[in-house]
Protein backbone atom coordinates (compact mmCIF):
# COMPACT_ATOMS: atom_id res chain seq x y z
CA UNK A 1 0.00 0.00 0.00
CA UNK A 2 2.85 2.48 0.63
CA UNK A 3 4.29 1.60 -2.88
CA UNK A 4 1.04 2.51 -4.12
CA UNK A 5 0.82 5.90 -2.50
CA UNK A 6 4.35 6.83 -3.59
CA UNK A 7 3.27 6.00 -7.15
CA UNK A 8 0.13 8.42 -7.08
CA UNK A 9 2.07 10.76 -5.41
CA UNK A 10 4.76 10.87 -8.06
CA UNK A 11 2.12 10.75 -10.97
CA UNK A 12 0.78 14.06 -9.09
CA UNK A 13 3.72 15.69 -9.21
CA UNK A 14 4.20 14.61 -12.97
CA UNK A 15 1.12 16.23 -13.77
CA UNK A 16 1.82 19.17 -12.15
CA UNK A 17 5.07 20.17 -13.48
CA UNK A 18 3.61 21.43 -17.34
CA UNK A 19 1.68 24.12 -15.25
CA UNK A 20 4.74 26.24 -14.00
CA UNK A 21 6.55 25.39 -18.00
CA UNK A 22 6.46 28.16 -20.14
CA UNK A 23 3.63 27.29 -23.03
CA UNK A 24 5.66 28.52 -25.90
CA UNK A 25 4.06 28.58 -29.27
CA UNK A 26 5.91 27.70 -32.54
CA UNK A 27 5.65 30.42 -34.60
CA UNK A 28 5.78 29.58 -38.48
CA UNK A 29 8.16 31.24 -41.00
CA UNK A 30 6.96 34.69 -42.51
CA UNK A 31 7.28 35.19 -46.48
CA UNK A 32 6.94 38.41 -47.35
CA UNK A 33 6.58 37.73 -50.68
CA UNK A 34 3.37 35.70 -50.43
CA UNK A 35 2.07 38.13 -48.12
CA UNK A 36 -0.93 40.25 -50.04
CA UNK A 37 -0.92 43.55 -47.94
CA UNK A 38 -4.79 45.36 -47.34
CA UNK A 39 -3.52 48.30 -45.57
CA UNK A 40 -1.47 51.64 -46.74
CA UNK A 41 0.86 50.72 -43.98
CA UNK A 42 1.23 47.05 -44.91
CA UNK A 43 1.97 48.20 -48.75
CA UNK A 44 4.74 50.16 -47.66
CA UNK A 45 6.17 47.88 -45.45
CA UNK A 46 6.15 45.15 -47.99
CA UNK A 47 7.99 48.09 -50.66
CA UNK A 48 10.55 48.52 -48.02
CA UNK A 49 9.41 52.11 -47.44
CA UNK A 50 9.65 51.54 -43.92
CA UNK A 51 12.09 48.54 -42.47
CA UNK A 52 11.50 49.20 -38.56
CA UNK A 53 8.95 49.15 -36.42
CA UNK A 54 10.17 52.28 -34.67
CA UNK A 55 9.04 54.37 -37.65
CA UNK A 56 5.87 52.96 -36.62
CA UNK A 57 5.67 53.18 -33.29
CA UNK A 58 7.70 56.88 -32.86
CA UNK A 59 4.27 58.12 -35.12
CA UNK A 60 1.68 56.54 -33.88
CA UNK A 61 0.08 55.17 -36.60
CA UNK A 62 -2.04 52.45 -35.75
CA UNK A 63 -1.16 48.85 -36.64
CA UNK A 64 -4.09 46.70 -38.62
CA UNK A 65 -2.37 43.25 -40.04
CA UNK A 66 -0.37 41.40 -37.66
CA UNK A 67 1.80 40.51 -40.80
CA UNK A 68 3.92 44.16 -40.16
CA UNK A 69 4.76 42.87 -36.62
CA UNK A 70 5.93 39.49 -38.55
CA UNK A 71 8.33 41.36 -41.05
CA UNK A 72 9.34 44.13 -38.82
CA UNK A 73 10.18 41.67 -36.27
CA UNK A 74 10.71 38.05 -36.98
CA UNK A 75 12.60 37.07 -34.15
CA UNK A 76 9.08 37.83 -31.93
CA UNK A 77 8.17 34.88 -29.89
CA UNK A 78 4.54 34.20 -28.24
CA UNK A 79 3.61 32.38 -25.30
CA UNK A 80 0.14 31.63 -23.74
CA UNK A 81 -0.35 32.41 -19.86
CA UNK A 82 -2.16 30.27 -17.30
CA UNK A 83 -5.48 32.39 -17.04
CA UNK A 84 -7.93 29.04 -16.82
CA UNK A 85 -8.45 26.60 -14.11
CA UNK A 86 -8.89 22.96 -14.44
CA UNK A 87 -12.18 21.07 -13.42
CA UNK A 88 -13.01 17.49 -12.04
CA UNK A 89 -12.17 15.45 -9.50
CA UNK A 90 -8.55 14.99 -10.37
CA UNK A 91 -7.03 17.97 -11.99
CA UNK A 92 -9.50 20.49 -9.93
CA UNK A 93 -7.95 24.26 -9.12
CA UNK A 94 -5.00 23.46 -11.51
CA UNK A 95 -4.14 25.91 -13.56
CA UNK A 96 -4.58 26.23 -17.61
CA UNK A 97 -4.00 27.93 -20.70
CA UNK A 98 -7.57 28.37 -21.43
CA UNK A 99 -10.33 29.58 -19.97
CA UNK A 100 -13.64 27.97 -20.23
CA UNK A 101 -16.98 29.00 -19.97
CA UNK A 102 -20.67 27.96 -20.58
CA UNK A 103 -23.68 29.56 -21.32
CA UNK A 104 -27.00 28.39 -20.28
CA UNK A 105 -29.25 28.43 -23.35
CA UNK A 106 -32.51 25.88 -24.49
CA UNK A 107 -30.43 23.91 -26.83
CA UNK A 108 -28.17 23.07 -23.65
CA UNK A 109 -24.88 24.01 -22.83
CA UNK A 110 -22.54 26.05 -25.28
CA UNK A 111 -19.20 26.21 -23.92
CA UNK A 112 -16.24 29.19 -25.19
CA UNK A 113 -12.49 29.34 -24.89
CA UNK A 114 -10.62 32.39 -23.93
CA UNK A 115 -6.70 32.84 -24.09
CA UNK A 116 -4.14 35.47 -23.46
CA UNK A 117 -0.99 35.62 -24.87
CA UNK A 118 1.93 37.96 -25.04
CA UNK A 119 4.26 38.19 -27.67
CA UNK A 120 7.86 39.68 -27.46
CA UNK A 121 11.61 39.58 -28.76
CA UNK A 122 13.31 39.93 -25.25
CA UNK A 123 14.57 43.10 -26.09
CA UNK A 124 12.21 45.87 -25.36
CA UNK A 125 9.70 44.97 -27.77
CA UNK A 126 6.03 43.63 -26.38
CA UNK A 127 2.54 42.94 -26.74
CA UNK A 128 -0.10 41.41 -25.50
CA UNK A 129 -3.52 40.66 -26.39
CA UNK A 130 -6.89 38.38 -24.98
CA UNK A 131 -8.93 35.71 -27.66
CA UNK A 132 -12.40 34.24 -27.33
CA UNK A 133 -14.50 31.61 -29.38
CA UNK A 134 -16.21 28.78 -29.67
CA UNK A 135 -12.59 26.48 -29.59
CA UNK A 136 -9.41 26.25 -28.78
CA UNK A 137 -7.52 26.79 -31.43
CA UNK A 138 -9.07 29.71 -32.86
CA UNK A 139 -9.34 31.52 -29.49
CA UNK A 140 -5.09 30.97 -29.40
CA UNK A 141 -5.08 32.66 -33.28
CA UNK A 142 -7.16 35.66 -32.07
CA UNK A 143 -5.13 36.29 -28.94
CA UNK A 144 -1.86 35.92 -31.29
CA UNK A 145 -3.34 38.77 -33.59
CA UNK A 146 -4.42 41.20 -30.86
CA UNK A 147 -1.29 40.46 -29.24
CA UNK A 148 0.65 41.64 -32.45
CA UNK A 149 -1.59 44.03 -33.27
CA UNK A 150 -1.06 46.01 -29.82
CA UNK A 151 2.45 45.48 -29.97
CA UNK A 152 4.57 48.50 -27.97
CA UNK A 153 8.11 49.13 -26.85
CA UNK A 154 9.18 49.79 -23.04
CA UNK A 155 11.84 51.50 -21.26
CA UNK A 156 14.47 49.96 -19.41
CA UNK A 157 17.07 51.03 -17.24
CA UNK A 158 18.61 50.60 -13.56
CA UNK A 159 16.45 53.06 -11.31
CA UNK A 160 17.59 50.75 -8.12
CA UNK A 161 19.30 53.54 -5.38
CA UNK A 162 21.00 50.06 -4.53
CA UNK A 163 22.49 49.64 -8.21
CA UNK A 164 23.44 52.42 -10.17
CA UNK A 165 25.36 49.95 -13.01
CA UNK A 166 23.73 51.95 -16.23
CA UNK A 167 22.64 48.68 -17.45
CA UNK A 168 18.85 48.09 -19.22
CA UNK A 169 18.50 45.09 -16.54
CA UNK A 170 14.98 46.60 -14.74
CA UNK A 171 12.65 49.36 -15.63
CA UNK A 172 14.43 52.92 -14.66
CA UNK A 173 11.29 54.08 -12.70
CA UNK A 174 8.31 53.63 -9.94
CA UNK A 175 5.72 52.75 -12.00
CA UNK A 176 1.80 51.54 -10.84
CA UNK A 177 -0.48 49.97 -13.44
CA UNK A 178 -4.60 49.30 -12.93
CA UNK A 179 -7.09 47.09 -14.61
CA UNK A 180 -10.55 46.56 -12.76
CA UNK A 181 -10.06 45.95 -8.79
CA UNK A 182 -5.95 45.07 -9.48
CA UNK A 183 -3.26 47.23 -9.13
CA UNK A 184 0.38 46.31 -9.64
CA UNK A 185 3.63 48.66 -8.66
CA UNK A 186 6.23 47.94 -10.13
CA UNK A 187 9.64 48.54 -8.58
CA UNK A 188 12.92 48.71 -10.30
CA UNK A 189 15.32 46.52 -8.80
CA UNK A 190 18.79 45.63 -8.44
CA UNK A 191 20.79 43.55 -10.42
CA UNK A 192 20.52 40.43 -9.53
CA UNK A 193 17.32 40.04 -7.50
CA UNK A 194 14.76 38.86 -10.27
CA UNK A 195 11.25 39.25 -11.20
CA UNK A 196 9.58 39.26 -7.57
CA UNK A 197 6.51 39.73 -9.35
CA UNK A 198 3.24 36.82 -9.88
CA UNK A 199 4.21 34.39 -12.40
CA UNK A 200 2.24 35.17 -15.44
CA UNK A 201 3.85 39.01 -14.89
CA UNK A 202 7.17 37.36 -14.36
CA UNK A 203 6.34 36.16 -18.46
CA UNK A 204 5.39 39.63 -19.37
CA UNK A 205 8.67 41.25 -17.86
CA UNK A 206 10.51 38.33 -19.30
CA UNK A 207 9.61 38.87 -23.00
CA UNK A 208 9.96 42.50 -22.67
CA UNK A 209 13.59 41.61 -21.24
CA UNK A 210 13.31 42.91 -18.04
CA UNK A 211 15.52 40.76 -15.77
CA UNK A 212 15.24 42.65 -12.19
CA UNK A 213 12.21 44.11 -11.15
CA UNK A 214 9.95 44.03 -7.45
CA UNK A 215 6.68 44.31 -7.27
CA UNK A 216 3.29 45.57 -4.79
CA UNK A 217 -0.45 44.06 -5.35
CA UNK A 218 -3.68 45.26 -3.96
CA UNK A 219 -7.31 44.50 -5.11
CA UNK A 220 -8.20 41.22 -6.02
CA UNK A 221 -4.97 39.79 -7.55
CA UNK A 222 -6.73 36.11 -8.27
CA UNK A 223 -8.17 37.69 -11.46
CA UNK A 224 -4.62 37.21 -13.26
CA UNK A 225 -5.88 38.54 -16.41
CA UNK A 226 -6.60 41.54 -14.67
CA UNK A 227 -3.29 41.41 -13.17
CA UNK A 228 -1.46 40.94 -16.19
CA UNK A 229 -3.46 44.07 -18.00
CA UNK A 230 -2.60 46.24 -14.96
CA UNK A 231 1.59 45.07 -15.27
CA UNK A 232 1.60 45.70 -19.23
CA UNK A 233 -0.37 49.22 -18.60
CA UNK A 234 2.23 50.03 -16.22
CA UNK A 235 4.93 49.00 -18.61
CA UNK A 236 3.31 51.35 -21.36
CA UNK A 237 2.97 54.24 -18.57
CA UNK A 238 7.12 54.08 -18.90
CA UNK A 239 6.81 55.71 -22.33
CA UNK A 240 4.15 58.36 -21.55
CA UNK A 241 6.81 59.94 -18.65
CA UNK A 242 9.10 62.57 -19.49
CA UNK A 243 12.48 62.36 -18.25
CA UNK A 244 15.02 64.94 -18.69
CA UNK A 245 18.79 63.82 -20.61
CA UNK A 246 20.99 64.08 -17.60
CA UNK A 247 18.67 61.67 -16.22
CA UNK A 248 18.60 59.38 -18.62
CA UNK A 249 22.37 59.24 -19.03
CA UNK A 250 22.26 58.64 -14.98
CA UNK A 251 19.12 55.38 -15.24
CA UNK A 252 20.89 53.75 -18.08
CA UNK A 253 17.67 54.68 -19.91
CA UNK A 254 16.83 53.16 -22.99
CA UNK A 255 13.73 52.57 -25.66
CA UNK A 256 13.03 49.74 -27.32
CA UNK A 257 15.94 47.30 -28.20
CA UNK A 258 19.45 47.64 -26.98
Amino acid sequence: MGEEAQDKVSSAEKEKKPDKERTLIPERAFDVDNWNPKTELGIKVKNKEITHIDQILDAGLRILEPEIVDALLPDLTAEMLMVGQAKGKFGGGQRRTFRQTQKKTAEGNKPSFGALIVVGNNNGYIGLGYGKSKETVPAREKATRNAKLNITKILRGCGSWQCFCKSPHSIPLEVTGKCGSAIIKLIPAPKGAGLRTASECSKLLAAAGVKDVWSQTLGNTRATINLVSACFSALNKLNRTKIKQKNKEDLGIIVGAK
